[in-house]
């Protein structure tokens, strides 16, 4: 594509988004920012008054939102919405591109792609990786799955929400992703506040635990890439060599976490979690391994 006709694409062709929480306005007001005409729906009418007087079209029904844009965005609370939204306007999709951003399953991601198929649309899962405030930004990323060529073809302007990381074909690729960072960032929420709630009890103001927490939180990537040229190279191999931390090790620590925990009275879930993943690990014999080795109890559920 050459850079006139990809300016011209950005420029003139029209959007629809449904669904007007905050990521949904953000993204609203991003593609209008870019030059593009843009039709909203929302099943609260009033949530769309700030877009519209900023330039976007409010459409009265779903069906109405459909067939004003080829690129259907959709930002709802889970896929269940995009049925319930779409679930009488099922006509208008034949020839559209359904982009679903809502956060759900991978199962239920493909059998949305499925879906969507059956009534003549093609689909496109998409997980946005940021706050809506950071949405358009360059520090915006949205992961998608699904047909690459449909990927392609509107490359220029899902790249305006932010910067896409395309995964393959399978529709359920990106939902993975999302919920497997949304994951690793749930956990490390709550080990945030549990930390903060240890010191709290010590008399340390959460304006003066954060900082030193979240200085350290930062510095965890660096000390997990540390010895290793290629991260997950060897966990990729089933290896793990224990050079420089132990299950042994690491386990003690767990435990040293839930009795501080349990004499503060505070809660045990996140740490006891924590502590069995340790444990199973000693109790399979694998003590002198590296800490990755947690993997396997997490791999096979007891």
């Amino acid at each position: 594509m050459n850079e006139q006709l990809s300016h011209t694409t950005r420029q003139n062709s029209p959007v629809t988004v449904i669904g007007l929480g905050p990521m949904g306005q953000a993204m609203t007001r991003t593609l209008l920012a870019a030059g593009h005409p843009v039709t909203v729906w929302n099943r609260t009418a009033g949530r769309a008054d700030g877009v519209v007087s900023d330039g976007a079209t409010l459409a009265a029904t779903p069906g109405e939102a459909v067939v004003a844009s080829d690129l259907v965005i959709l930002s709802l609370t889970d896929y269940q919405a995009m049925y319930d939204v779409l679930g009488s306007s099922t006509t208008s999709l034949a020839g559209r591109t359904l982009v679903n951003l809502s956060s759900d399953t991978p199962d239920r991601t493909r059998e949305a792609a499925t879906w969507a198929a059956g009534h003549d649309a093609t689909f496109l899962t998409g997980g946005v990786m940021v706050p809506s405030p950071m949405v358009g930004t360059e520090a915006s990323s949205v992961y998608y799955s699904g047909p690459d060529q449909v990927m392609k073809s509107h490359l220029a302007t899902l790249t305006l929400l932010g910067t896409p990381k395309y995964l393959g074909e399978d529709p359920g690729l990106a939902q993975m992703m999302y919920q497997a960072q949304l994951a690793m960032f749930l956990t490390t929420l709550s080990g945030l506040m549990h930390a903060t709630a240890m010191l709290g009890s010590a008399g340390v103001k959460a304006q003066e635990a954060l900082p030193e927490l979240l200085s350290f939180a930062g510095s965890i990537g660096d000390i997990l890439r540390a010895g290793e040229e290629k991260p997950g190279a060897a966990l990729d191999a089933g290896e793990h060599p224990g050079e420089l931390s132990t299950v042994t090790m690491m386990g003690a620590t767990t435990d040293h976490i839930v009795e501080t925990s349990t004499s503060l009275g505070l809660d045990l879930a996140l740490p006891l979690a924590v502590q069995a993943h340790y444990r199973r690990a000693i109790e399979d014999g694998h003590g002198g391994d590296n800490w990755t080795r947690i993997i396997d109890s997490i791999r096979k559920a007891r």
